[in-house]
């Protein structure tokens, strides 16, 4: 218990923000820029390249589930960590060897005959950049997953004196995130720019190897999570339960219903108290007259009996849906950014201080935004509205992530009227089908960025803070990744939108030609879908009721602890 109190807080939270930051540096740097891999060097359409690159975005989030359920369930989040970056890294070999020998991707178009089509992708070589591609997106998942739990789990939210720390872990975590992803959409964009995709994927190998050796040095300073079987499960033994039981009248004392308090339990253990939302699941905690007898010598099967906290960490489960869908459509406009954007940008004069700026490294705006904003918000914002509010985290987890919502909706308007700008001087200096830069600026598209990233910032975090702080002990991985999915069906829901979009409206993005496309009507409309989401939000977020926890500890558990924390 001595080694274990010596463990965990910003020491080892160190090795977790190192990780995160070279993990993320190689993603988002590929992440942003594969749509000019996809058009450029396997000969995509612009239509197939974006929607190509959110169906990867989409799997790679989604997959958090995944890699939730395995940390949970089988392997401890940091062995979950190592074993997912190494997938991670295999993808990005395999990418490394198909962008170098050229007989494993279609000849460049350039070097098609004129007047003839560009040569396509076969379907040998598109197997082969599907299997790197997705091998990424299982590795990177995993670790999405279980990663900022891990970090979380080094502060004690039930101690006093680390309470407050878990929410600080959160925002330097995104900072950390951010330091990544504005190397990686500099050093490794330009490379890829300028030198070669193979020696970009390279550059990405050796980020994912040196963050699996960062995250493994900081193992003895790491507190441990010890699987605790399936949630997924016990979500399934409270359904089966409250309907067997479903003939059974509620005890109107709720003491009544079956909970364990383990006085001799080798470790601290929570009891969620017992809330009225759901009702009918609180039947699977009836203790039955004729399974008394089968309780006290421990024969009741978890399929016809389970306790209180069972019971309310499914309705955490349950009241956390909600949320997750109203949060959906903002990923939906992150992805219009990371892939519209980025096509805009190319048609715009890039051109700063006599330096180039490649079309995929203008999300950098954002994120030298939010390099200054998040120590602002950790050191200025938090302690200021902490003295306003009286709530450790400044403000709750719901209203930091609508205030995001506010914001992406911002954003897309701001998208709106800066596209119109882009094509009226497409029309008035006679460049609707030029293939040279347009002369206006590309940081013209840095406001619909700057405000999105400032959503990310209350959002993201403001969802992994939730997610983490709202679930029980036993599915912190689990809700992570929950978190992390919203953002992927968001990927998903922007290929369905974009096609519907452009049936519905007869074709306002059908065209190659972004001069032509009616971009601009597309994010204002995105705009409007944004607000009405945000009403749907207040909703879901009125109706959310927080979680009550109980903390149980035998008595000389309790004094080796005080212990500890006095030494």
């Amino acid at each position: 218990m001595g080694n274990e109190a010596k463990r965990g807080g910003n020491k080892a939270a160190i090795f977790i923000y190192v990780c995160e930051g070279l993990e993320n540096m190689a993603f988002v740097s590929v992440a942003l820029s594969l749509v000019t891999y996809f058009s450029g060097y396997m000969n995509f359409s612009l239509t197939k390249s974006v929607t190509t690159l959110t169906n990867f975005m989409g799997t790679t989030f989604l997959l958090t589930l995944l890699g939730g359920f395995i940390s949970e369930t089988y392997l401890s989040r940091f062995k979950t960590c190592l074993l997912f970056a190494f997938f991670e890294l295999m993808g990005y070999c395999l990418l490394t060897v198909q962008a170098h020998f050229p007989h494993l991707r279609p000849a460049p178009c350039k070097e098609a005959p004129a007047g003839s089509e560009c040569e396509a992708a076969g379907s040998s070589q598109e197997a082969f950049l599907y299997t790197g591609l997705y091998l990424i997106a299982l590795g990177t998942s995993g670790v999405k997953a279980a990663l900022p739990a891990l970090g979380a789990d080094q502060f004690d939210d039930k101690d006093p004196s680390e309470a407050g720390k878990v929410s600080s872990f959160f925002n330097w975590f995104l900072f950390s995130l951010t330091i990544g992803s504005i190397v990686g959409l500099t050093l490794i964009v330009w490379i890829n720019t300028e030198v070669g995709w193979d020696w970009a994927f390279v550059v990405c190998s050796i980020s994912v190897l040196a963050a699996i050796f960062v995250v493994f040095l900081g193992k003895s300073f790491y507190r441990h999570n010890v699987p605790q079987g399936s949630p997924i499960l016990r979500f399934l033994q409270v359904f089966v339960a409250s309907i067997r039981n479903r003939k059974l009248p509620l005890p109107v004392n709720a003491n009544e219903l079956h909970e364990i308090r383990d006085k001799e339990a080798a470790i601290p253990y929570e009891i969620l108290e017992k809330t009225d939302q759901f009702r009918f699941l609180d039947r699977a905690a009836i203790i039955r007259n004729d399974t008394i007898a089968s309780i006290s010598t421990n024969q009741q099967g978890p399929w016809r009996l389970c306790t209180v906290t069972q019971v309310e960490e499914t309705k955490i489960l349950i009241r956390m849906l909600p949320i997750i869908l109203s949060t959906i459509f903002m990923a939906t406009c992150m992805a219009q950014l990371q892939t519209f954007s980025i096509q805009q940008s190319i048609t715009m004069d890039s051109q700063f201080l006599g330096f180039k700026i490649p079309g995929p490294s203008i999300p950098v705006i954002p994120l030298l935004f939010m390099f200054f904003f998040i120590p602002f918000y950790e050191r200025v914002f938090v302690p200021l509205a902490r003295k306003i509010t009286g709530i450790p985290t400044g403000i709750r987890h719901l209203q930091r992530i609508g205030i995001g919502l506010v914001l992406t909706a911002a954003s897309m308007a701001i998208a709106g009227f800066v596209e119109t700008r882009r094509k009226n001087v497409a029309i008035k200096h006679n460049m609707v089908d030029s293939t040279e830069p347009l002369p206006i600026s590309v940081f013209w598209l840095g406001f619909q960025f700057c405000v999105f990233g400032m959503g990310d910032i209350f959002t993201l975090v403001g969802l992994l803070e939730f997610f983490y702080a709202e679930s029980s002990a036993g599915m912190k991985s689990l809700s992570t990744a929950i978190a992390w999915c919203a953002i992927a069906f968001g990927y998903f829901t922007s290929t369905v939108v974009v096609t519907v979009v452009n049936k519905a409206s007869g074709g306002w993005l059908a065209s190659n030609n972004l001069n032509k496309d009616k971009l601009d009507y597309f994010y204002w409309l995105l705009s409007v879908l944004s607000v009405l989401n945000f009403g749907f939000y207040l909703v879901c977020a009125s109706w959310y009721r927080y979680k009550n926890v109980e903390i149980h500890q035998n008595d000389a558990l309790e004094e080796k602890v005080d212990m500890a924390r006095e030494a």
